[in-house]
């Protein structure tokens, strides 16, 4: 009796660090510490979270990672997770996530009030702001180049602007693929690599990053960057002399999204993390917190010196279509536009 006693204590004692050992996590009474993988840019991202955690209590552990590389680990880590939440990246990529089987459905009163056009209909995603796409210059070191800004898109091939323009890469970044979508939505796709190809001798240097441009137009290290909004629009009330351009022919738009990762081992608060974020109280943050981003929630306000995004001229692409394409055209902008200098 005396042993079976003790078998059954050691068990006992035992079943805590087999529980580490394969990865599953401890049964907690309160909220856990739950981890996302960001591909909102870093300080806007803590932000957001820290808000989260002050109004829910729950800790939130985020690693930063640009689209591409975000999804290829979500998809290394399947079988595995190593994160909760995946937050930010245009929703396209969270329509590849979702068809390669690495989401889980999450739908709630919340996430209803969102428009339908930012929310997958069995509810794999769902976008939680949108920003239209921008061309910004360094009013400064235009200026020492004797350079007037451009107006359209069309402008930003002239050989003037020969090795003064940054812009994101489409294969790595969520950014630059928006601009590959929506020139191809407003050009056709032959016309539209015609003309990357024409851009691509100005284009000084082609990012990992898709924030990166704006840091070295602030700076004027690139005199013209191509990139969404947000930072563009917080350089220029940090007092940078950055002016901000919508070119005249039409912007293409993001729309990020958060999407539950199958395997999640903080499901709960994940799911508590999402309809946060799209509630007024989470929206309301983006703009207090200035991260200049666009609110996708109806009763959420703008933040000040932004214009309207119905003001803009944009060109609407289907997140579904855009999903299921991106290799392809990533590829072909690899073989034709990155040669063709």
């Amino acid at each position: 009796m005396k042993r079976i006693v003790l078998l059954l204590l050691v068990a006992t004692l035992l079943a805590p660090m087999v529980l580490l050992a394969t990865g599953q996590p401890e049964t907690q009474d309160g909220p856990g510490e739950l981890v996302v993988y960001s591909s909102v840019d870093e300080a806007n991202a803590k932000k957001i979270l820290d808000a989260f955690t002050a109004d829910t209590g729950i800790e939130v552990a985020f690693v930063h990672l640009s689209t591409g590389p975000a999804l290829a680990r979500i998809e290394a880590e399947m079988n595995n997770p190593q994160a909760d939440v995946w937050m930010g990246a245009p929703n396209e990529n969270h329509i590849l996530a979702r068809d390669r089987g690495l989401t889980i459905q999450h739908t709630s009163d919340a996430t209803k009030e969102i428009p339908a056009q930012f929310r997958d209909p069995k509810g794999y995603w769902t976008s939680f702001y949108m920003n239209p796409m921008g061309v910004a210059v360094n009013t400064e070191a235009l200026k020492k180049e004797g350079l007037a800004a451009p107006k359209s898109w069309e402008d930003l091939t002239k050989r003037e602007y020969k090795g003064l323009i940054q812009m994101p890469s489409p294969q790595s970044s969520g950014t630059a693929y928006n601009v590959v979508t929506s020139l191809v939505q407003a050009r056709g796709e032959d016309a539209a690599f015609e003309y990357m190809k024409r851009l691509n001798p100005n284009i000084q240097t082609y990012t990992s990053s898709g924030t990166a441009p704006s840091q070295a137009v602030a700076v004027g290290e690139a005199p013209i960057g191509i990139q969404f909004t947000p930072a563009f629009f917080q350089y220029a009330d940090e007092g940078y002399p950055l002016q901000v351009i919508f070119p005249s022919e039409g912007v293409g738009y993001e729309a990020p999204a958060v999407s539950i990762l199958k395997g999640a081992r903080n499901e709960a608060a994940a799911r508590q993390l999402v309809d946060w974020l799209v509630s007024k109280k989470g929206q309301d943050v983006l703009t207090a917190a200035k991260t200049y981003f666009y609110p996708v929630n109806p009763k959420a306000e703008l933040g000040a010196g932004m214009p309207s995004f119905e003001s803009l001229k944009t060109i609407p692409v289907d997140p579904t279509w855009a999903g299921q394409n991106k290799e392809r055209l990533v590829e072909r902008w690899v073989e034709e536009v990155l040669p063709a200098r």
